[in-house]
């Protein structure tokens, strides 16, 4: 089964969001709102299909890192969350949720081995 397919993407904590996103918007152009900014991209063997890595600065006292002490998160593209998340449970892998369903896909949080939150994301098939 595969299992990790990409990077989803990159979240991590920031003193002032807003001018994060306006500083990387002037000097690096990226083109942000309020939740980042997502990059688009096509898959390798299917090019008819987009995907997108989504940058995204939060407020520097969020919790929605916890229980990971880390100042950032990563979010992994996978494929068959429901599988996996039954396979890495035989294999003892801390699960924090319940997997949550939305437009864009499918989300489940885990730790890995120094208790870093990690997120897992099944796009949504037009994604």
């Amino acid at each position: 089964m595969k299992k990790v397919t990409g990077i989803g993407g990159v979240f991590f904590k920031s003193k002032d969001p807003s001018a994060v996103n306006e500083w990387y918007k002037k000097h690096l152009g990226f083109d942000t709102t309020s939740y980042g900014t997502s990059f688009e991209w096509v898959e390798k063997d299917d090019h008819s299909k987009i995907g997108v890595t989504q940058w995204n600065p939060f407020k520097e006292d969020t919790s929605y890192f916890e229980p990971s002490a880390k100042d950032f998160m990563i979010n992994y593209r996978v494929e068959n969350l429901e599988a996996l998340v039954e396979e890495l449970k035989k294999e003892n892998v801390t699960i924090l949720d319940n997997i949550e369903t939305y437009d864009y896909g499918k989300f489940v949080h885990i730790l890995d081995l120094e208790g870093n939150k990690i997120q897992l994301w099944e796009p949504a098939a037009s994604s």
